[in-house]
C-alpha cells in the first residue's frame, strides 16, 4: 500500500500574555515558530506557548465559533467531568462532547476553562486542576454578591441621573465630594452616574437635593481636609502652671478686646515715674509655662497651629478649659510674660525689661462698647471729662501709640494711610439650624483709638522681643518683609530680618500664644531668656538650627493660609446670606479695575457686567442676581453710572473710599479676613500685606503696583 501523506498543519492556537490568540504558522523549529496573526503582524513564539494545532477552519472562524459556544458550556458539568489530578483541556473536551472533539470544540472548552479561575486553577501549558468544592462555593457566593452590588450601583446611578439621591449616597455625601474612597460602592455609583449623565458630581448631587445646607457643605469640606478626626480634644489631664512661686506684679492691668473674645492673651498697664516718665507694661498670657516642648498638649497645639475663626464660631488651638486657666480674665492674677518699657517725659524709649510673673487684671475693656466714647477728642481732653474707666491711662497710651506710629513711618519712608472700614460679623441662631440663623454685618472705622493703642503696643512687643532674642543668640520664629512693588514679599523664618512694611528691624509673633503656635514657641524662648539671661542657650526649648523649628515654620504657613482661605470663604458666604436676608436687590458701588466693584457697606468685591470700561473710582449702581451659596458666586450687573470720573477728568477714588484696592481681594473676589474680636495678624502673602494684632494694618500700602493695598481686617 502507498503510505498516506499527512495533511500539513497550517494554524496554531497559543497563549500570549495571558490571552488566547490564533495565527498561521510560517515556519517551525524545535523550540520556536514564526506565526502570522490575523492583523498581519508576524510574531516569534516559543513552542511551549502552542496549545492547539489545526488545519481547519481558518483561525478567525475557529476563535469566533469557540467564543460563541463557550457560554453554553455548563461549568458545573465540566467540573464534575474533570479528574481530580491535573488534566489537559483536551481530556475534558472529549468527556464533555464525547468521542474525538473537533478543534473548534477543544478551543471552546479551553476558553471556558481559561475564563473560570474560581472553578479551575491553571497549572501550566493547557493544564488545569479543579478547585475544591468549598472554594467553588465561596467563589460563587462572592460572584453573586458582586452581581447584586453591580445591580445596586446601576439602580442608584440611574436614581441620581433621574434627580433622586439614594440613602447610601446621602450618608457619605461629603466624603464622596471631598475625600472619596475610590474603591467604595458609593464612589463607583457616583462615577457611573457622572458618566451616564455627562454632568459633574456636584451638579448631580445638587440636582438630586442631596445638599440641603450650603453652610454645612462649606464646613464639612474644611473639616474633612483639616480635622478628619473631629475638632474635639483628647480626654487627657490638662496641664497647669505652678504660678505660686511667681512674683505678683505691682500693676493694675487691663485688656482691650471685643465682647466676644474669650482668648484674652494681652493686657496693658501704666506706671508713672518721677520726672514725667512712664513705665509701660505689656503683659502676655503665659501658657508656655505649662506646655513643655513635645508634651501631649504641645503636640496637640502643633497639630492645629492656630485657632480657626469664622463668623459665628471658632475652632480653638487649645481646649477651652486650658484657655480659661491662662486667659487674662478680669479679677484674676494669671501667669504672664511682661515687657516693661521705660519712656522719658518725651515718650522716648529708654530701656526695656522682661519678667515672668503673675499680673493682676483689673478690667477687660470691650472696644465694641467703648468706641463711641473713646474718641480722639476725649483722649485729648476736648469737651466734657470722659466717663469711661482708665481714661487717664488710655489717653497716655494713645499718645505713646501715635509716637510709635510716627517713628515707624519715618523708617518706612512714608506715612500709613488712614481711613478705611472694617466689618464685624455677628451670627445668631445658628444652633437652631441654618435657616433660623441671622447675620449682622457692622461697619467699623479702621484705626479707632483703641485699635491703634493695642496694635502699636503689640508691634512694639513683637519687635522688641525679637531683637532681644537675637542679641542673646536664641532662635525664634520671625516675620520679615522686603522688596518693592509687585516683588514685595512677606516671609517667615528663624533668623531676624527687617519688616519693611512695619518699619521695624525685626518682627517676631509673640503676643498671641493662646491662638497661634508660633507665638507659643517664641514665648518658650522668651521665658528661658528671662530666667537665664546670657546662659539661656543651655535652657531654651529650641536651639539654633533645630530641624523641628524649621518644620514648624513650614507647617504653620500652610495651616495659617488654609485657615485664612476658609475664613474668607465663610465671610463671603455670610455676606451673601446677609444680602438675601435684607432683600438687597441693588446697591451703590465703586469701580476698582477690570470691571471689579467694591459694594458699599459690605466686605464684598464682585465682577460687575457692564463696568469693564469704567475708570477706577467711578461711582455706579449695581443690581444683584440670585447668589449661589455653594460656589459663592454672586451675579452682578451695572445698571447706572452715578459719577463718571472720565468725564470729569479724574481717576481717583471718592474721599470716603480707599484709593487702592486689596490685591488679594481683587484676585479672588473674596474679602480678606483676620481674627475674631481681637483681630489677630492677617496673612496676605500674595499682596505682601500683614496686619498687626488688633487689626491695624502693618503695611497699608503693602504693594506699590496699581491695585495693591492694605488688607481690610474683619472681625469674625
Amino acid at each position: 500500500m502507498t503510505p498516506t501523506t499527512p495533511i500539513p498543519v497550517n494554524y496554531i492556537l497559543f497563549e500570549d500574555a495571558g490571552k488566547l490568540v490564533t495565527g498561521r504558522i510560517l515556519s517551525q523549529a524545535d523550540t520556536s515558530m514564526q506565526v502570522e496573526l490575523a492583523s498581519g503582524k508576524r510574531q516569534k513564539i516559543k513552542a511551549q506557548q502552542a496549545l492547539l494545532a489545526f488545519d481547519a477552519p481558518a483561525p478567525h472562524e475557529l476563535l469566533a465559533w469557540a467564543q460563541a459556544q463557550q457560554d453554553g458550556i455548563e461549568l458545573d458539568l465540566l467540573w464534575e467531568f474533570a479528574p481530580e489530578a491535573e488534566f489537559g483541556f483536551g481530556v475534558v473536551a472529549a468527556d464533555y462532547y464525547g468521542g474525538k472533539p473537533t478543534p473548534q470544540q477543544q478551543a471552546a472548552v479551553l476558553l471556558r476553562l481559561h475564563g473560570a479561575p474560581h472553578y479551575f486553577q491553571r497549572r501550566g501549558k493547557g493544564l488545569f486542576r479543579k478547585a475544591s468544592q468549598d472554594t467553588v462555593q465561596a467563589a460563587l457566593a462572592g460572584m453573586a454578591r458582586k452581581e447584586a452590588q453591580q445591580r445596586q450601583i446601576e439602580a442608584d446611578a440611574q436614581a441620581l441621573v433621574d434627580g433622586r439621591c439614594p440613602e447610601a449616597i446621602a450618608a457619605k455625601l461629603y466624603a464622596l465630594l471631598f475625600k472619596p474612597d475610590k474603591n467604595s460602592v458609593e464612589y463607583k455609583t457616583l462615577a457611573q452616574a457622572v458618566k451616564q449623565s455627562g454632568l459633574g458630581a456636584l451638579h448631580l448631587l445638587r440636582a438630586a437635593g442631596a445638599i440641603a445646607s450650603p453652610w454645612h457643605f462649606h464646613m464639612q469640606r474644611f473639616l474633612l481636609e483639616h480635622f478628619p478626626k473631629g475638632t474635639g480634644f483628647a480626654d487627657l489631664p490638662l496641664p497647669t502652671a505652678d504660678a505660686g512661686d511667681l512674683p505678683l506684679a505691682a500693676v493694675q492691668a487691663f485688656s482691650i478686646d471685643d465682647s466676644a473674645t474669650t482668648e484674652i492673651d494681652d493686657a496693658l498697664s501704666v506706671q508713672p515715674l518721677e520726672g514725667g516718665g512712664v513705665v509701660l507694661g505689656i503683659h502676655i498670657a503665659a501658657p508656655a509655662l505649662a506646655l513643655a516642648r513635645d508634651s501631649v498638649w504641645d503636640q496637640a497645639a502643633r497639630a492645629r497651629m492656630s485657632t480657626v475663626y469664622m463668623p459665628g464660631d471658632k475652632i480653638t488651638m487649645l481646649p477651652d478649659a486650658l484657655v480659661q486657666s491662662f486667659t487674662l480674665a478680669e479679677g484674676s492674677s494669671r501667669p504672664a510674660v511682661s515687657l516693661y518699657v521705660s519712656l522719658d517725659a518725651n515718650l522716648v524709649l529708654q530701656s526695656h525689661e522682661t519678667r515672668v510673673e503673675r499680673v493682676p487684671i483689673a478690667a477687660n475693656l470691650r472696644h465694641d462698647l467703648l468706641d463711641a466714647e473713646v474718641t480722639e477728642d476725649a483722649l485729648q481732653g476736648v469737651g466734657p471729662a470722659p466717663g469711661f474707666a482708665f481714661a487717664t491711662e488710655l489717653a497716655l497710651l494713645w499718645r505713646i501709640a501715635n509716637k510709635l506710629k510716627s517713628g515707624r513711618e519715618a523708617v518706612r519712608g512714608r506715612p500709613e494711610r488712614a481711613g478705611g472700614v472694617d466689618y464685624s460679623f455677628r451670627v445668631t441662631g445658628l444652633e437652631q439650624g441654618e435657616d433660623a440663623a441671622r447675620v449682622d454685618i457692622v461697619p467699623r472705622r479702621r484705626g479707632a483709638p483703641l485699635d491703634l493703642i493695642v496694635a502699636e503696643l503689640m508691634i512694639l512687643a513683637n519687635a522688641t522681643w525679637g531683637g532681644w532674642l537675637a542679641e542673646l543668640g536664641l532662635p525664634c520664629i520671625y516675620r520679615s518683609q522686603s522688596g518693592m512693588g509687585a516683588n514685595l514679599r512677606t516671609r517667615m523664618g528663624t533668623k531676624p530680618a527687617p519688616h519693611q512694611g512695619l518699619g521695624v528691624a525685626q518682627y517676631a509673633w509673640c503676643t498671641s500664644p493662646l491662638r497661634r503656635y508660633t507665638d507659643l514657641v517664641n514665648q518658650g524662648q522668651i521665658i528661658a531668656a528671662a530666667h537665664h539671661g546670657r546662659t539661656a542657650l543651655l535652657a531654651v526649648p529650641y536651639k539654633p538650627k533645630d530641624a523641628q523649628l524649621f518644620a514648624i515654620v513650614g507647617a504653620f504657613e500652610d495651616a495659617y493660609k488654609a485657615y485664612a482661605d476658609f475664613q474668607n470663604g465663610m465671610e463671603r458666604y455670610w455676606t451673601l446670606r446677609y444680602m438675601q436676608q435684607e432683600g438687597m436687590a441693588e446697591r451703590q458701588a465703586t469701580v476698582l479695575r477690570d470691571g471689579l466693584v467694591r459694594v458699599d457697606g459690605l466686605p464684598l468685591v464682585l465682577q460687575a457686567m457692564g463696568a469693564q470700561a469704567q475708570p477706577r473710582g467711578t461711582r455706579v449702581r449695581v443690581q444683584f442676581g440670585q447668589p449661589d451659596l455653594i460656589t459663592l458666586e454672586q451675579p452682578c450687573n451695572m445698571v447706572e453710572v452715578l459719577r463718571d470720573l472720565s468725564a470729569a477728568g479724574g481717576d481717583a477714588a471718592p474721599a470716603d473710599e480707599p484709593a487702592e484696592d486689596d490685591a488679594a481681594a481683587l484676585a479672588t473676589g473674596l474679602h480678606l479676613a483676620v481674627d475674631e474680636a481681637e483681630a489677630a495678624t492677617e496673612v496676605a502673602a500674595e499682596a505682601g500685606a500683614d496686619t498687626a494684632d488688633n487689626g491695624i494694618a502693618e503695611t497699608p500700602e503693602a504693594a506699590k503696583d496699581p491695585g495693591a493695598a492694605d488688607a481690610t481686617p474683619v472681625v469674625a
